[in-house]
């Protein structure tokens, strides 16, 4: 599904912020991107999805590169930053209905899915409100419906989890589940490692730009949990 190769990315003072990185994220997996602060996730995700430009290395969907094959690419791609940017003028239907537009989601399909996810996250009976008016929560749930509503392939997610009540993340989790289970496939980072290690089958961490510790969630974490060996890990990094 994704592959990062080689991937290097630097800012101006010429300090990489991620050095040769090399991930497979196969179709199926839940692939957790964990590390401290700083450590290039946000960077690596940008670069995914085409919002940063990259000097080394190449990164691809579907064997097409996001380079040569940005708009193809970008088409199976549904990203959620940690702080959705969503348009405060329009209505949360609006916003959809907008989405759905630019993805050519048809009439009846598009219906049909937003009634069905905003049910799912209770968040039906606000659709026609501005979302200007909205919690950090509520555009968090409008992220995530516009998100699966056009069937994307690949779902980058930056701390997806972040001012979600807990029943909107027990809900969210389960969508997840079912969404990978179609052989689509979820990339997310989080600093909530206890989620990372029930909900993950593959994880990454990333230190200092470079990733220090890649494979199934089970072989990394063996018979400590998930918290003890990234603390572990990172800290000897």
């Amino acid at each position: 599904m994704l592959t990062i190769q080689n991937f290097s990315k630097s800012y101006q003072n010429n300090k990489k912020a991620c050095d040769n990185i090399s991930l497979t994220i196969e179709n199926g997996d839940i692939f957790g991107f964990i590390g401290p602060n700083g450590a290039g996730k946000s960077t690596t995700i940008k670069s995914i999805v085409g919002i940063l430009d990259f000097e080394e290395g190449d990164i691809f969907l579907d064997n097409l590169s996001i380079k040569s094959h940005a708009l193809e690419c970008k088409k199976e791609i549904a990203y959620i930053p940690d702080n959705p940017d969503i348009y405060p003028h329009l209505t949360g239907l609006g916003y959809l209905n907008f989405l759905c537009d630019i993805f050519d989601v048809p009439l009846k399909t598009r219906q049909e899915k937003i009634h069905f996810y905003a049910e799912k996250f209770e968040i039906e009976s606000h659709l026609n409100e501005p979302i200007h008016s909205y919690s950090h929560g509520m555009r968090q749930k409008i992220a995530f419906i516009g998100a699966f509503v056009h069937s994307p392939k690949l779902m980058v997610l930056d701390e997806p989890f972040v001012g979600l009540d807990p029943k909107a993340s027990f809900t969210l989790k389960e969508m997840m589940k079912e969404y990978v289970k179609e052989g689509n496939s979820i990339f997310f980072s989080s600093h909530v490692l206890e989620v990372v290690e029930k909900l993950c089958n593959k994880i990454a961490i990333i230190q200092n730009g470079k990733i220090v510790c890649c494979g199934p969630t089970e072989t990394i974490r063996g018979d400590e949990s998930l918290e003890s060996m990234f603390l572990e890990i990172t800290e000897n990094a």
